[in-house]
């Protein structure tokens, strides 16, 4: 009996068609994602919203003169490249909550915030700057940021099951490096990297699959899904990517390089904490543009558009779940 896929890593470039992939499998009828795609109802991650929630205590730092920590402006890359491990640390945070389901009450979900960021950071080896705020400082981030963060926080609550039987996690997150960069992509850059920092729990039990486009494609679309304003800035399906991050973090990647220098066939190996880890991978071929459609109304789908992504996908989760760990 081909096997259920317990928790998929969702990877790509910026806007290849990871989300329009997680809508279109939330579109289809349960019984047909399992029979097709050997997946379980989905419990979907994602580390963009701890993206935007750093851009944001950026933001609101600069404009009291502070540094930003994250980030020295809206348009450009980490100031702190370790921060791609500190994503990977809350998303692990997330995923053992999926699994233990803790009562999460809190006065400030600001401050809730901002105490994970500072751990995760911690654990990645840099430095828990926010807790290092002058008190008053401090007080004016919690409070306008509060809002926000317990938006995140009842998001997070709310998307908990009572039970993970039967269902597949879904973690969504993009990868990269400098364009032109040689390989491998040196840490803590690409997925080699990202890879090594999930928690042992996920990598016992992880697939990957990779949405397949160029990284010209990738800035193309970038570029077009991106809406102004906070309808595109904290939405999944429509922000956009600085270019300067475009060709700082995402100019490439090291998907093709794993997958060449792995000693298993259609895996890619992961070596962490003493442990060596083999994660079935699959690319989803959308470099002649299969998902964009998936933005739009569903009653305006075409039933051709729909064959060419559903067998498209039913071929690479095949292939995906026949790769031996």
């Amino acid at each position: 009996m081909t096997r259920t896929i317990d928790t998929l890593l969702l990877c790509a470039l910026p806007a290849s068609g990871k989300s329009e992939v997680r809508r279109y499998l939330a579109w289809l009828d349960p019984e047909q994602v399992r029979r097709d795609f050997h997946m379980g109802e989905t419990v979907q991650l994602d580390d963009y919203p701890y993206v935007h929630a750093m851009r944001r205590i950026a933001e609101e730092l600069i404009q009291r003169g502070h540094d930003g920590i994250f980030f020295s402006s809206s348009e450009e890359p980490f100031l702190e490249p370790l921060d791609w491990g500190t994503l990977i640390h809350l998303v692990n945070e997330d995923y053992r909550d999926l699994h233990e389901r803790p009562r999460i009450e809190v006065d400030s979900a600001a401050d809730w915030l901002m105490d994970r960021i500072d751990r995760a950071r911690e654990t990645v080896g840099a430095e828990a700057a926010l807790g290092e705020l002058p008190r008053d400082l401090r007080a004016e981030l919690s409070a306008a940021l509060e809002e926000e963060a317990r938006t995140l926080l009842d998001e997070k609550l709310a998307g908990i099951p009572d039970s993970l039987q039967g269902k597949t996690v879904v973690i969504e997150f993009a990868r990269g490096g400098p364009q032109g960069s040689p390989m491998p992509l040196p840490e803590p850059y690409g997925y080699r990297y990202s890879f090594s920092q999930l928690s042992d729990e996920i990598l016992e039990v992880a697939d990957v699959l990779y949405i397949w486009v160029t990284p010209e494609e990738s800035r193309r679309k970038n570029e077009e899904r991106a809406r102004p304003g906070r309808d595109g800035d904290a939405s999944i399906l429509h922000h956009g990517v600085p270019i300067k991050v475009m060709l700082g973090d995402y100019g490439c990647d090291d998907i093709e390089w794993l997958l060449e220098h792995s000693d298993r066939e259609n895996t890619v190996r992961v070596e962490t904490r003493g442990k060596v880890y083999h994660l079935p991978l699959a690319r989803f071929d959308n470099r002649d543009d299969l998902t964009t459609f998936i933005r739009e109304d569903p009653s305006t789908w075409s039933e051709e558009d729909i064959q060419r992504i559903h067998s498209g996908l039913k071929e690479a989760f095949d292939r995906l779940v026949q790769a031996q760990r």
